[in-house]
């Protein structure tokens, strides 16, 4: 029987992997905008601790980096605890994602894209324990429903939606929509109306 194929090693978590050509505070400032400037949501205070454990890796003062290190931690739990939402700083996330909805958020991929969409009691992760780096990519304009479970070293594509509750397994191709269990393509979307709907343009 060959041997299953393993994923690509995960990020060591030893660099800032905020997105470049944008300041920390200019991110935060976006991060808050995209959760409809609401200052007490959830889903930005989310992704605020996760800018700030990717960005304190760029401190190369040690003892600074350890105290900063020591905050981290804290509120990554607090995050946990309070907003059930768990976002590990090694998830490379780009810019204007959005948490929709807190609670029961397991959000362990490898990368999430730009403009993305994600809502409540969503579950991004590993299939199984025997290979911990087998983690989904969502690429940009990924919009995730309630309830979904994305597992495992697969793609989701530019502009895909995947419906509430749905699971997905595979890759999935660009602009389709996925629902069901096992998740099944419904029907594709307009590439220029998801990008024009997604205010498409900026960095």
């Amino acid at each position: 029987m060959p041997k299953a194929v393993r994923a690509a090693p995960l990020s060591d978590g030893s660099t800032n992997m905020n997105p470049s050509g944008i300041s920390f505070w200019e991110l935060v400032a976006e991060d808050l905008k995209t959760h409809y400037s609401d200052i007490l949501s959830q889903g930005f205070w989310c992704l605020f601790w996760h800018r700030f454990g990717n960005w304190r890796m760029s401190v190369r003062f040690k003892p600074a980096r350890m105290v900063l290190t020591a905050i981290y931690r804290t509120m990554f739990r607090i995050c946990q605890w309070f907003g059930g939402i768990e976002l590990p700083y090694t998830v490379q996330v780009g810019r204007r994602v959005r948490l929709e909805h807190f609670g029961g958020m397991i959000l362990v991929a490898r990368t999430i894209g730009n403009d993305v969409v994600l809502r409540q009691n969503v579950t991004l992760g590993i299939p199984r324990d025997d290979d911990i780096a087998a983690r989904p990519v969502l690429e940009d304009f990924v919009d995730v429903g309630a309830g979904a479970v994305l597992l495992g070293d697969i793609r989701i594509g530019r502009g895909a939606v995947i419906g509430a509750n749905a699971v997905v397994t595979k890759d999935v191709p660009p602009y389709s929509v996925m629902v069901g269990l096992p998740a099944k393509c419904i029907r594709m979307r307009d590439p220029s109306e998801v990008e024009k709907a997604s205010g498409a343009g900026t960095a």
